[in-house]
Order: C-alpha cells, then sequence, then structure tokens
C-alpha cells in the first residue's frame, strides 16, 4: 500500500509540482492549502508525513506544527525561503524533521521525503535497546525512555540520539550527524544539528544549560557521555 503524503501550500503550482514527483515516485498524496485545512487533512488522512509551507493565509506552518505535535508523531518537512532562517529555526525546534529551501528541486523534495520516511520506520537490529546510564533507545520498538520515562523523540532526534550511542564517548562532527539521520549531508544543512541536540537536551538533560550527557566538543562535534551518573 502507498504511503501517504499531505503536501501543504498556499501556491498552486508549487502544490502541483510537488504533487506530481511524489506520485510519480510510488506514494499516495494529499493536499491543502493553509494550515487549517492542512490540520483537517491529517486529522482524516493520518499521512506518513507531511510536506508543509511556513507562510501560509489563516494558519501558518509553524501554528500547524504546534498544534499536529501535540496529536500525533508524524515527520514534517519544512519548506521555506531563504531569508526565513529564524522561522526555519523555530520549525525546527518545534519537532520539525528536515527543511527544504525555495526555490528548491522536486528531486531533492523526493529524496528528502524517502530519507525521512526510513528513519521514521523502526529498523531491526540483533541488540535492539541501547543503554547509556539513564537513557534507554530500543530500534525495534522505535521509543526512547530517559530513568525508565518515556521520551517523545522526531525521527530525526531519533536517529542522531541513536548515532551517539551506538559508540558513547565518540566525537561525531556535525556531517557526520546530519549524514547518519538524513542519509546525506548537505554544508548548507549542518548547523541545523544544532537544533536537533538543542531539543534533546531539552527532553533528556535535567539542565538543558550545563549538559551531562549530549557533550560539546568545540570545533569538532558531539559526543554522548559513557560515564554521566544516572540521573
Amino acid at each position: 500500500m502507498a504511503q501517504t503524503i499531505l503536501v501543504v501550500d498556499d501556491e498552486p503550482e508549487i502544490v502541483r509540482l510537488v504533487r506530481a514527483y511524489l506520485e510519480n515516485a510510488g506514494f499516495r498524496v494529499v493536499t491543502a492549502s493553509d494550515g487549517e485545512q492542512a490540520l483537517y487533512v491529517a486529522r482524516h488522512e493520518k499521512p506518513d508525513l507531511v510536506v508543509l509551507d511556513i507562510l501560509m493565509p489563516r494558519m501558518d506552518g509553524l501554528e500547524f506544527t504546534r498544534r499536529i505535535r501535540s496529536e500525533q508523531d508524524v515527520p514534517i518537512i519544512m519548506l521555506t525561503a531563504r531569508a526565513d532562517e529564524t522561522d526555519r529555526i523555530v520549525g525546527l525546534e518545534l519537532g520539525a524533521d528536515d527543511y527544504v529551501t525555495k526555490p528548491f528541486s522536486p528531486k531533492e523534495v523526493v529524496a528528502r521525503v524517502r530519507a525521512v520516511l526510513r528513519r521514521a520506520r523502526p529498523r531491526p537490529a540483533p541488540s535492539p535497546v541501547l543503554r547509556v546510564g539513564p537513557i534507554a533507545l530500543d530500534r525495534d520498538t522505535h521509543t526512547v525512555t530517559f530513568a525508565d520515562r518515556p521520551i517523545s523523540l522526531t525521527p530525526t532526534e531519533f536517529s542522531i540520539l541513536e548515532t551517539l550511542m551506538l559508540t558513547p564517548g565518540r566525537v561525531f562532527s556535525r556531517a557526520e550527524l546530519l549524514e547518519a539521520a538524513q542519509g546525506v549531508a548537505f554544508e548548507a544543512y549542518e548547523r541545523t544539528v544544532d537544533v536537533h541536540i538543542k531539543n534533546l537536551r531539552r527532553k533528556l538533560e535535567p539542565t538543558p544549560a550545563r549538559p551531562r550527557y549530549i557533550l560539546t566538543v568545540r570545533g569538532v562535534g558531539y559526543r554522548l557521555n559513557p560515564e554521566a551518573e544516572r540521573a
């Protein structure tokens, strides 16, 4: 059965173009022209992923993300203008998994949809549960707990944390974490890793401003501290 993608944009030509490429790639596509309509469609269609513009009438993409995140864990790829860096960062902090800047290549959108969907699926592994201190990550059920408390992560956050937990103590560059999470690393997007790390710290660290588990190695990247005591 084809996976369903919800494409949300108030520009009909963009919707038509993205829809055509996604359908040609084998996806089922449903559409909306603003955030309010998108919320209705998402609640009834339960899409596997949302491709979402930020600037829209009635309800913008950021407000849509806030609302849908309280109801569903559906992966979200945001479409942004190059000048909207602040909105892009806010979108990632709200839980968006990826973004594509306008003007964009429809082929890149399809590639990113496939990459996000791949990492959103549970992946079987010989030893599905990874444990570092109070953090436990189950790759079979795609769940994370901290001191036995369930933690809700986006697919991108899950993939970055999984990469760090596979080799505790190793320093990963931003490019390595981005490639592990998305299957491809674009230099222009490397700094988005910082936003995902910020989100992970907010969810996992007792004091995010003074992290004990996910540490910054200045000028290099990030590592998971294997010696941090249980919270």
